[in-house]
């Protein structure tokens, strides 16, 4: 008898992994749902499959239904889901429905859907209906997953990613005098207001402050896809002129976020391009002008708590916070992230400005071309 079970569980895993790498094809396209995948197995074979492609679309049990070309095998068939099946409507209706009607007579859940609309509905639904659910096969991995998702609901605010390079000598950027110098030697003593912000990024090609590898470049475009927004705060704006959007390879743009409190940034930065929507979170003015909104705060609040508030309001469940070193730093006080990529080049820069610091041991440790690349969780 254990022996049959042991070999049970070794297929609802083996089929449930399948849902997960099934799931995977829907990052970046499918928040603010989760990401889900669905096999449907007769007699040790898969029929039918899908996962949620894009937001507002079919869900993964709909498209895996839908795939099976024989149907009248659902009624002894079993269901493989990574997630609980939902019980509401949405955009779509509940997919607990769908197996009800369909007579499928046994479904396999990673982990319950712990969303207030679901947070096992489907699931007594659907043993209520004489369906025998079996529940938390890869539970870890299934929870995991979608831990923005989870975060979002949970803790009300989206899912924060801090991300930085540092050089092998602890720095995260060059010593910005040499900029100043640059200017010094041109005859321009003087930084006014307006001339000294819209013309610094002008020069920052001549400093060699670039720190990682091609490899690790495209990896952090890959990263952009995959999450729905990317935050910097001014003076990375400014020394750094970026564009935040998905270059080195094919994926969606994230909503590009700027903490500008007192619109000092020159109007002729990328950012404001209007090329991809982006929030610029200030203490003056709340406005909206085709891909630019400008979104303002109070200044005798807390700064980074009504950021995610704002954030949150707009359903952005993952952030990518890119820099610089005062807002990483501000983050990493405050406790407010759930992970951190931390790229160390191979490279010195001997002074400048540090990096910010984690106090613990990296979770992962790889080895990306030249650089090492350590990944930190919050617990």
């Amino acid at each position: 008898m254990k022996r049959l079970l042991l070999n049970q569980m070794n297929i609802d895993e083996k089929y449930i992994h399948i849902c997960l790498e099934l799931a995977k094809k829907g990052i970046g396209n499918v928040a603010p749902n989760p990401i889900v995948g669905c096999v449907i197995v007769y007699e040790n074979k898969i029929i039918g499959e899908g996962y949620h492609q894009k937001y507002g679309e079919n869900h993964a049990e709909v498209n895996a239904i839908n795939s099976v070309k024989n149907k009248d095998l659902l009624k002894e068939s079993t269901l493989y889901v990574n997630l609980e099946p939902c019980t509401h409507f949405g955009k779509t209706p509940p997919c607990s429905n769908l197996i009800i009607e369909k007579k499928i007579p046994k479904v396999v859940v990673g982990c319950i859907d712990s969303y207030a609309e679901v947070a096992g509905k489907g699931i007594l639904k659907m043993r209520d209906a004489g369906i025998e659910v079996v529940v938390g096969v890869l539970e870890k991995e299934s929870l995991d997953l979608n831990k923005r998702f989870f975060t979002f609901h949970h803790k009300k605010r989206p899912y924060l990613i801090l991300k930085w390079a540092e050089t092998k000598d602890g720095f995260i950027d060059v010593d910005r005098t040499v900029i100043a110098n640059h200017k010094e030697r041109n005859g321009k003593q003087s930084f006014k207001s307006t001339d000294c912000l819209s013309s610094l990024y002008s020069v920052r090609n001549e400093v060699d402050n670039w720190i990682t590898s091609s490899l690790s470049k495209k990896l952090v475009h890959q990263w952009r896809s995959e999450e729905q927004a990317i935050l910097v705060g001014t003076n990375t704006a400014l020394n750094d002129n970026p564009q935040l959007n998905v270059r080195e390879i094919v994926g969606k743009n994230p909503l590009r976020i700027v903490l500008d409190l007192n619109l000092r940034l020159p109007k002729n930065l990328n950012l404001f391009d209007h090329s991809v929507p982006t929030l610029v979170i200030n203490l003056l003015k709340q406005e909206k002008n085709n891909n630019l909104e400008l979104v303002k705060i109070e200044n005798e609040k807390d700064i980074i708590s009504q950021l995610l508030e704002v954030l949150y309001q707009k359903e952005i469940q993952s952030v990518i916070i890119e820099g610089g070193a005062q807002l990483l730093n501000a983050f990493i006080t405050k406790n407010l992230w759930d992970e951190a990529r931390v790229f160390i080049g191979d490279k010195y820069f001997k002074n400048g400005l540090k990096a910010p610091n984690i106090n613990r041991k990296p979770m992962k440790t790889e080895q990306v071309e030249t650089d090492v690349l350590n990944t930190y969780f919050n617990d």
